[in-house]
């Protein structure tokens, strides 16, 4: 019996422990409920709405920046400059092929005949013959060389600065699991 008495008397002292808390929530309350009462929030007053003036779109009658018609404007003016490189390929027809850009063609093949290289081209399905100083591609692409594996090209484009440069390109001989 006498093992029993000290569990007993810690198990007493531990109640009493708890109670004793439950003494203290009504100060805290009432410190809380002062504490709201005299702190006032601060939040200036949101300022009132401005009015909205709707402006008239004027520029319906102007050209359009992305139409085929500023851009041929800007092509002219291009080539009355003497010293553009796309001045005399403004001047000239356009070939069938230079409807499509590089990236759409294939070189399949070359052939050697009547003393000129020609090269084969498939584009769209559809297979051409082309040979040293035609135009293909968008970039006024100029067939300079044809190999038996690639088909050197000289093309204009514009660079950051917007001035006409010419840049060397190659279409290679595609294998036949392509």
């Amino acid at each position: 019996m006498r093992t029993r008495s000290p569990q007993w008397i810690m198990v007493a002292a531990a109640v009493a422990s708890l109670t004793a808390c439950g003494g203290d929530q009504d100060e805290l309350r009432a410190w809380m409920e002062q504490q709201r009462h005299e702190v006032q929030p601060n939040v200036p007053p949101l300022p009132l709405p401005q009015k909205f003036i709707p402006q008239a779109y004027t520029g319906a009658d102007g050209v359009e920046p992305f139409s085929a018609q500023k851009l041929a404007g800007a092509l002219k003016q291009e080539a009355k400059q003497p010293n553009s490189a796309v001045a005399s390929e403004l001047n000239r027809r356009k070939e069938p092929l230079e409807a499509f850009p590089l990236d759409s063609m294939s070189m399949v093949g070359s052939v050697f005949k009547n003393g000129t290289q020609y090269a084969l081209l498939k584009v769209d399905g559809l297979l051409y013959q082309v040979k040293a100083g035609e135009y293909l591609g968008q970039n006024y692409g100029k067939i300079m060389k044809i190999t038996e594996t690639e088909i050197s090209i000289r093309e204009i484009v514009q660079d950051a600065a917007g001035e006409w440069v010419e840049r060397p390109t190659a279409l290679q001989l595609q294998e036949s699991g392509r």
